[in-house]
Order: structure tokens, then C-alpha cells, then sequence
């Protein structure tokens, strides 16, 4: 490497495109050097190689997945935050059954269904996992709430994924999934009646230097999708270019420790039963396993500050303010 590539600073999106590609950081160094009179940094994209990249170490969301999830979290979730997590966090929404809300990260739908019974308002649930959109409306209609609790898979990319107006929103530990913070922040402003409110959580990062912690990109290469994590202060900030107000912003990071440390102490109990189903169960508890590795790891990268899970609640200002 020659004295010249050792001061050049290479840009965050150009260093995760050289994380995901499995570039040499000098060659990047280099790249850039020749480059830097002929391009603009914006120009820089992660490339379609990362996303296949990605398959070759994320967890699908196959069948016997979803079941070890629902086995953990409870049915209908593939996360923490079960039942009456999401009826004492969703209070602060102030729901009614004259309203209609969007959920932005169904999952499987549990949280929907949790929403139109409680509080008694409709909802259309979005999911970027075709699978568990699938797998969740599935549940939902299972369960009398084909109506009621709608689970349908979101393209990210499309022009105007929201096909009409809502009192509320709420995204589960789901935008950090978004390439585009400001797209679906703005999506989600302009499907929005006045005056509305949108409770999010989501794993945030400490810095973006989190991202050159080996645990946080093993994390990350883990995710069943190419994520794109950001900052709280990112967060905040794409809040309100999209034209929102913030009422909450706080780091529940603790609770969410220990929510996970809560579900997962039962996993003894359930691998015992699931090992005398014989090689079903054998291959259950494999999945089981695996699952319980990819949380650790998520519990230990929280724990040591490297991530986050954020909460902000943001309102929609009757008088529009741009």
C-alpha cells in the first residue's frame, strides 16, 4: 500500500459495499484516489453482489423457522414483545375502532392481531418477507380476522406502497430493513390523515464505526434481508425532513434485553419436548439452536452498546409544516 491511499478517507457507503463484497479496504483506497476528480460520492451504490452475498450466510424464513419463532415469542411473532407488550406499548397510538392503522414489519401478523382486538381498529399489515406475509395473512385468516387484520407483502420500491389514508402507524423493529430511510418515512407521512400518530421501534447503531464490529456484521450477515441499520440521530433526523414531529425519542434498550432474556428462558423446557418427537424433533431443536445463537449475539452486541433499540413516537402536525 503506498503512502498516498493511507489518508484517504473512504466514505461509509463505499466501505459497506467493500464490507459486503469482500473487497480489500486498500483497494477501495485506491479506487477512490483514481476517482476522486471524475465522480461524485453519491454515485457509489452497494451493488446487486451484496444482496446475493447475503444469502449465501442469512436465515430464511422457511416453515420450521417460523415455528421455533412462534415456540419462543408466542404465536403469530417472530420477535420480542408479545401480547400484553404490544397492548402497553400501543397506548400511547390511542386507538378507537373508528380507526384505521398500518403496520409497517408484520411478521406473522401477531401485533395486528393484537391491535384489532384490543383496541378494536383496522389494520393493514405490511411485510418486506414475502414469506411471512404470506405465512401471516395465512394465520389471520385462521384466526377470524381476514378483514380485520390484513398482512400483505410491501415492495419497498414502489412508487405509492400505501393504497390509501390512516389514523395511525406502527413499525416493530422493521425500518432498520429499509435501504431508503427517507422513502418509506415519506410513504408513510403522505398515507397519514392530519394529525396522526406513528409509534416506531428499531434497532439503531451506536455510531456508524458499529458497523466495522465483527459481532455487529456477523449479526447482520445473519439477517434473512440485507440490512441497512443507521443511527438514532439518522433516524431523528429523516423523522422530520419527511415532515413529522417527535413527542418520543428514547432508548428502551434494557427492556428489550430483557424481553429477550425472558423468552429465551424457556428453551430448555422446549427443547425437551421437542426431543421426544424423534428426528422431527432432532432437526426442530437444530433450528432451535440456531435461532438461539442469532439471538445471543443480537443480546450481546445490545448489551455492549454497539446497538440499539430505539423508540420514537412522531406525530403528523394537523397544519402541515414542509
Amino acid at each position: 500500500m503506498t503512502e498516498v491511499t493511507k489518508d484517504i478517507k473512504v466514505p461509509l457507503k463505499l466501505r459497506l459495499e467493500s464490507w459486503w463484497n469482500g473487497y480489500d479496504l486498500d483497494d477501495v483506497k485506491a479506487r477512490l484516489l483514481a476517482h476522486q476528480n471524475d465522480m461524485g460520492l453519491s454515485d457509489i451504490k452497494i451493488t446487486s453482489a451484496a444482496v446475493e452475498n447475503n444469502k449465501d450466510t442469512s436465515m430464511a424464513w422457511h416453515k420450521l423457522r417460523m415455528q421455533m419463532m412462534q415456540l419462543i415469542w408466542g404465536e403469530g411473532y417472530c420477535g420480542p414483545g408479545g401480547t400484553e407488550h404490544i397492548q402497553s406499548m400501543c397506548k400511547l397510538l390511542t386507538m378507537n375502532s373508528e380507526m384505521s392503522a398500518i403496520v409497517i414489519g408484520a411478521g406473522l401478523g401477531g401485533p395486528s392481531r393484537v391491535l384489532a382486538e384490543e383496541f378494536g381498529v383496522w389494520i393493514t399489515g405490511y411485510e418486506l418477507s414475502k414469506e411471512l406475509a404470506t405465512q401471516g395473512m395465512k394465520i389471520s385468516e385462521d384466526q377470524g380476522f381476514a378483514s380485520k387484520a390484513i398482512i400483505k407483502h410491501l415492495d419497498p420500491e414502489q412508487d405509492s406502497p400505501f393504497d390509501r389514508h390512516f389514523d395511525r402507524a406502527f413499525s416493530k423493529e422493521a425500518l432498520y430493513g429499509f435501504p431508503n430511510k427517507e422513502k418509506i418515512l415519506q410513504d408513510t407521512f403522505d398515507t397519514l390523515k392530519n394529525g396522526a400518530l406513528f409509534l416506531i421501534t428499531d434497532y439503531t447503531l451506536t455510531n456508524m464505526e458499529s458497523l466495522n464490529n465483527p459481532d455487529v456484521q456477523e449479526w447482520l450477515k445473519q439477517e434473512a434481508e440485507l440490512p441497512f441499520p443507521v443511527t438514532a440521530t439518522i433516524m431523528k433526523d429523516a423523522l422530520e425532513k419527511a415532515g413529522f414531529s417527535l413527542r418520543v425519542n428514547e432508548d428502551i434498550s434494557q427492556e428489550y434485553i430483557e424481553l429477550i432474556e425472558h423468552s429465551w428462558s424457556k428453551a430448555a423446557v422446549i427443547a425437551k419436548e421437542l426431543a421426544s418427537k424423534g428426528e422431527e424433533g432432532i432437526k426442530a431443536i437444530e433450528s432451535l439452536m440456531e435461532e438461539a445463537e442469532h439471538w445471543a449475539l443480537r443480546a450481546k452486541i445490545l448489551k455492549e452498546g454497539h446497538l440499539h433499540v430505539w423508540r420514537f413516537l412522531a406525530n403528523k402536525p394537523n397544519e402541515e409544516i414542509r
